[in-house]
Parts: structure tokens; sequence; C-alpha cells
């Protein structure tokens, strides 16, 4: 919930509306335009290919939801 108040504070006219999901599928249905904003963050001791590998299963899993149900002409 903390995105989307922060999405409201920003008054942004042309934001239609957000709908907060853990369910690809179901946020990016029918989509115009996608702000991926989700990834893991860092942890201490970690390296650049171990953040990269973990973030992968969340860029696949959001690149496959988007090709299956966003519109066709989405801007990510």
């Amino acid at each position: 919930e903390g995105v989307v108040m922060e999405l409201a504070d920003c008054a942004l006219p042309l934001l239609a509306g957000v709908l907060p999901t853990a369910n690809p599928e179901e946020a990016f249905k029918d989509v115009a335009a996608a702000f991926l904003v989700g990834a893991m963050p860092r942890r201490e001791g970690m390296e650049r290919k171990d953040l990269l590998s973990a973030n992968v299963r969340i860029f696949k899993e959001q690149g496959q939801a988007l090709d299956k149900v966003a519109r066709k002409d989405v801007k990510v």
C-alpha cells in the first residue's frame, strides 16, 4: 500500500488508477503502460551476479505476464 500512497501523493494527472496486487496477470491486464518497481534489494555480502540471479525470476514472470495479458502496444 505504500507505493499506492506515494503515487497518489504525486497527484499524477494521467494516473487513472492503481491496483495493488501480487498477481502479475491481474496487474498487467490490458495495460497501456507498466512501471516495474519491484525487485529484490541487495543484501549484505551479495555480489552483483547474485542479485541479478534473484531478480531474473521476478522480471521473467513480469515479462511473461505482460506478453500474455497486456495490450500489444504496452510501454514498459
